[in-house]
């Protein structure tokens, strides 16, 4: 699956990130052309956030889908 996100604030992206981890499935964010772990903060953090981001995953938890939801860029 792939969907756009917006992370504006530090709380968005520990929000994200931790529920990112919960997940038994990878979580990447693309970013121009490099692939970033949304499961490491730090990464997470090392993007320009004033941007939309590309999240894609391949697979299925609810409390992530609700973390996409909450920030969902469309």
């Amino acid at each position: 699956m792939k969907k756009t996100i917006r992370l504006s604030q530090f709380e968005d992206v520990k929000n994200f990130v931790l529920a990112a981890g919960k997940c038994n499935f990878d979580v990447e964010i693309l970013n121009n052309k490099n692939v970033i772990d949304a499961k490491s903060i730090l990464s997470v953090l090392s993007l320009d956030l004033s941007e939309n981001l590309t999240v894609e995953y391949d697979g299925y938890n609810d409390s992530f889908e609700e973390a996409i939801k909450a920030y969902s860029a469309a």
